[in-house]
C-alpha cells in the first residue's frame, strides 16, 4: 500500500487549507494530501460564493476513489483502495438545498496504466490535486431532483421546469 512513512511520535498531518489563486471568475485551486475532495470543493464554493461554476479540469493522484456507473436506476460503486493518477476530472457546481453541489467525472489511471472512470461518488487527494473551476458570477446555477429520472439535474436557470 502506498503511504508515506512517519516517525510513530509525529502527529498526523493535518492537510492545509486549498490554496487559490483567480483572474477574474477564473481560479485554480490546489488540494493537498489527505483532503477529501468533496469537501475541499464545497468549502472553496462557499468561502468564495460560487453558486454557479464548472471543474474544467483537475490533475493530480487520489489515494482512494468511489467511481460509480448510472445503469438507468442508480450507480454501481467501484471503489478504487489504491491510489490513481487522475488523467482527468470535470463537473460542475450548482446549489441544492442552500449548499454546494457538485456533479464531477473522473478518469483514473491505476499502476498497470489501466483507466477506469465515471461519474466521481468520493475522493481522497494523494500527494495533491490541481484544478481549473470557471465561475459564472452574479447567476445560480441549481441541481433539482428530477423524479423521473431519480436524479439531481443541473438546471442553468433555476425556479425554470425541467
Amino acid at each position: 500500500m502506498w503511504e508515506r512513512s512517519r516517525n510513530a511520535q509525529e502527529p498526523p498531518r493535518v492537510p492545509d487549507p486549498v490554496q487559490t489563486v483567480h483572474d477574474g471568475s477564473t481560479w485554480l485551486l490546489r488540494l493537498e494530501d489527505g483532503q477529501d475532495l468533496f469537501d475541499a470543493l464545497s468549502g472553496f464554493a462557499t468561502r468564495e460564493g460560487v453558486r454557479a461554476g464548472a471543474v474544467v479540469f483537475g490533475i493530480g493522484m487520489f489515494r482512494r476513489a468511489t467511481i460509480g456507473y448510472w445503469n438507468g436506476e442508480r450507480y454501481l460503486p467501484r471503489e478504487l483502495t489504491e491510489p490513481h493518477e487522475v488523467v482527468g476530472l470535470h463537473g460542475t457546481i450548482a446549489q441544492a438545498d442552500g449548499r454546494p453541489s457538485l456533479h464531477l467525472h473522473a478518469a483514473l489511471a491505476g499502476t498497470g496504466h489501466d483507466l477506469v472512470g465515471g461519474h466521481l461518488l468520493q475522493a481522497t487527494v494523494g500527494a495533491l490535486q490541481e484544478v481549473l473551476v470557471t465561475t459564472f458570477p452574479g447567476r445560480t446555477f441549481g441541481r433539482p431532483l428530477v423524479e423521473s429520472f431519480g436524479l439531481r439535474m443541473l438546471d442553468l436557470e433555476p425556479g425554470s421546469q425541467v
